[in-house]
């Protein structure tokens, strides 16, 4: 590889600098702050730096969101603690749905066969009423199927199903969820 020669290409973070270094100062760490635990304000700092967020969510202490610009909420979510949307292309969380501790959604890689090390993107939509549990790891361009669960520290870097929990590294289908879904 020659990282000398690395450059983002055509990738922009999607906002103006001035908005980037607001969020950077001033928006990110309040978010993460173990001094305010209160959901609502961490809802609220997130929509006043333009992130979709329904009703209902609950945020923990020390979640971390590269850009909310580019992240869509649906109604009755949980974020738990330390769960990084690392969202360089958009991440979509449907309602009902559950980050447990320390989830890692990544929505950026590298072409590893590129000399320069070219920055690849590409969105996460996680459908409703699912769980990805304490310690997982999504990849960029991942589907969650309505309903999926991603055990603990489970790590997927392709689409899983709708109904069916997922475990391991990589993720393998074990068993199908049976639980009725209301629309």
């Amino acid at each position: 590889m020659r990282l000398d020669q690395y450059s983002l290409g055509t990738y922009t973070p999607g906002t103006s600098y001035c908005k980037q270094l607001l969020w950077y100062f001033v928006g990110a760490p309040l978010l993460a702050s173990y001094l305010l635990p209160i959901s609502s304000f961490k809802v609220g700092i997130l929509r006043a730096f333009g992130a979709k967020i329904g009703k209902g969510v609950r945020i923990k202490t020390g979640v971390r969101v590269k850009f909310p610009w580019r992240l869509t909420v649906g109604d009755y979510v949980w974020i738990g603690e330390n769960a990084w949307i690392d969202n360089l292309a958009d991440v979509t969380i449907e309602n009902h749905t559950c980050l447990s501790q320390n989830v890692y959604l990544c929505t950026g890689n590298h072409d590893w066969n590129d000399a320069n090390f070219k920055l690849i993107t590409a969105p996460i939509y996680i459908q409703e009423s699912c769980w990805i549990a304490a310690n997982s790891v999504i990849g960029p361009g991942v589907i969650i199927g309505k309903g999926a669960v991603l055990t603990l520290a489970g790590v997927t870097g392709r689409s899983l199903e709708p109904m069916t929990v997922y475990a391991g590294n990589p993720a393998q289908p074990i068993k199908k969820r049976n639980l009725q879904l209301s629309n």
